[in-house]
């Protein structure tokens, strides 16, 4: 069983993205939870553990970009992943107005 950690960061300006919104969900769609990144652009998402299974993180970035007044491609960024048996999952998105970027942190 596994909790779940994200961090995103503004490559653009350098700083957290604070305000993301960030929805959890399994693979199928099905959605376990949803808030949004705090003023250092963190967040932990989903109950206490997740279980070994295919999951997936949507992060809210034309949203974010919208409300700073930059334009931006992305409306979303979707991050599929598989936990299976990690105590603790870290998955850090590096954002900017046309890219993003993902890794498995820790």
């Amino acid at each position: 069983m596994t909790h779940l950690t994200t961090h995103v960061l503004d490559a653009a300006t350098g700083t957290p993205a604070s305000g993301v919104a960030v929805t959890l969900a399994h693979l199928d769609g099905a959605t376990i939870d949803s808030a949004a990144t705090d003023a250092d652009g963190r967040l932990a998402l989903g109950p206490d553990r997740l279980a070994d299974g295919d999951y997936s993180l949507t992060f809210g970035t034309g949203a974010y970009f919208r409300s700073r007044g930059v334009a931006s491609f992305h409306p979303v960024a979707t991050v599929a992943f598989t936990v299976s048996g990690e105590g603790h999952l870290h998955v850090p998105l590096l954002l900017s107005p046309f890219a993003y970027s993902t890794y498995r942190g820790s």
